[in-house]
């Protein structure tokens, strides 16, 4: 049996190989590294997969975070909500522009934000919510975006581990993850489910203005060159990484498929497990499994990560630790209620290998790795 990868981007890049190849060497030839066509194909086709008006593409993730904050003109002061179990990025960006970051616990299930604990955090000052989709589907976009239209609160959506996700509101409207508030974000980190070979990243919206605004700041404040209108940044997408984009978006659909069927399997093998608990799926969106993870009992999740590691299977822990735990942000903006449900993530959940290229040989080796663990517990 091959090793096991958390993810094994050579394997897929091996499957796709010869297109990639011709795709960047075609850019290679143009010495079209920069602005080159592939960027504004790309994004247009994103914009078509997803059914959203515009696409303006970026460095990376975190820009595109902050260049929808920027966008959206919110003042310094202003607070933004955001949950407690996630990555650094959008409280990151939140401090960076002088914003008051509020951090909200998340729902025990789906470890997402929900329109009730947003509602108690709420305030005079509350100018955006963030809802991170995590792990692969999406957050209660019905409550959160009634909620904040009730409120004429602006709604950010941080869908970088959720790129092809669908939600489906009560009355039947479906909608991509990232395309029902405000703005979106994404990610194309090479281990997300839509990766390049570098970093890159996007914003997405149906606001003509807020998609003009975007693509000015991304282009150091200006709309035609040497016109500085507002304050920038310099985040571009480069023409190689587009490229490879380009490729991997006609998979993306595939990729999606082999990531849930890994999680079908894992779940016919762990839904039984007393001790375990699978991940729930939100009847709302569909999931894409950026990651797999497990909540275990408490006090059991060194052991079996040790345990795995001597199987040589790899595992991941996302969050070990709380953002408002998070040295850089104990002091900056406040913390609402005990944060009960996040610090008890943190200490339980642990993600397994999920990728488009686990064979049956692996994942029958590592359900049957974790069982062995649990049957000899007893």
């Amino acid at each position: 049996m091959e090793a096991i990868e958390m993810v094994d981007l050579k394997k897929q890049y091996q499957k796709i190989k010869p297109a990639v190849d011709k795709a960047l060497q075609e850019c290679i030839d143009a010495a079209s590294f920069i602005r080159g066509p592939q960027v504004t194909t790309f994004e247009n086709q994103l914009a078509s997969y997803l059914g959203v008006k515009n696409v303006i593409s970026c460095a990376n993730g975190t820009d595109a975070l902050q260049l929808a904050m920027m966008a959206l003109d919110v003042k310094a002061g202003d607070e933004v909500i955001v949950p407690a179990f996630t990555y650094v990025a959008a409280v990151e960006v939140i401090a960076l522009l002088g914003l008051s970051p509020v951090i909200v616990d998340v729902d025990p299930r789906t470890f997402m934000l929900n329109r009730a604990l947003v509602e108690e955090a709420l305030s005079p000052r509350t100018r955006l919510v963030v809802p991170v989709h995590l792990f692969g589907q999406c957050a209660d976009m019905q409550g959160i975006l009634d909620l904040c239209r009730a409120y004429s609160i602006s709604v950010l959506e941080d869908t970088a581990q959720a790129i092809g996700a669908w939600y489906t509101f009560s009355q039947g409207e479906k909608a991509a993850a990232g395309t029902m508030g405000n703005l979106g974000t994404t990610s194309f980190f090479p281990s997300k489910n839509l990766g390049c070979f570098g970093d890159g990243g996007a914003v997405y919206t149906h606001d003509d203005r807020l998609a003009a605004r975007v693509k000015m700041m991304a282009n150091h404040g200006q709309a035609r060159k040497y016109f500085h209108e507002t304050v920038g940044i310099n985040s571009r997408l480069d023409t190689l990484q587009a490229a490879i984009l380009l490729e991997k978006l006609k998979k993306l659909d595939e990729y999606q498929r082999a990531r849930q069927e890994v999680a079908a399997r894992y779940d016919q093998a762990f839904g039984p497990i007393e001790e375990l608990e699978i991940p729930y799926r939100s009847p709302a969106s569909t999931h894409v499994f950026n990651q797999y993870t497990l909540k275990v009992p408490l006090g059991q999740r060194e052991g079996l990560r040790e345990f795995l590691s001597r199987k040589k299977i790899p595992s991941m822990i996302y969050y070990p630790q709380p953002l408002h735990r998070q040295p850089a942000y104990r002091s900056i903006g406040r913390v609402v209620g005990d944060l009960a449900v996040t610090e008890d993530l943190c200490q339980r959940v642990i993600s397994l290998p999920m990728h488009t290229e686990l064979s049956n040989v692996q994942i029958e080796y590592i359900c049957e790795s974790i069982l062995d663990y649990f049957r000899k517990l007893k």
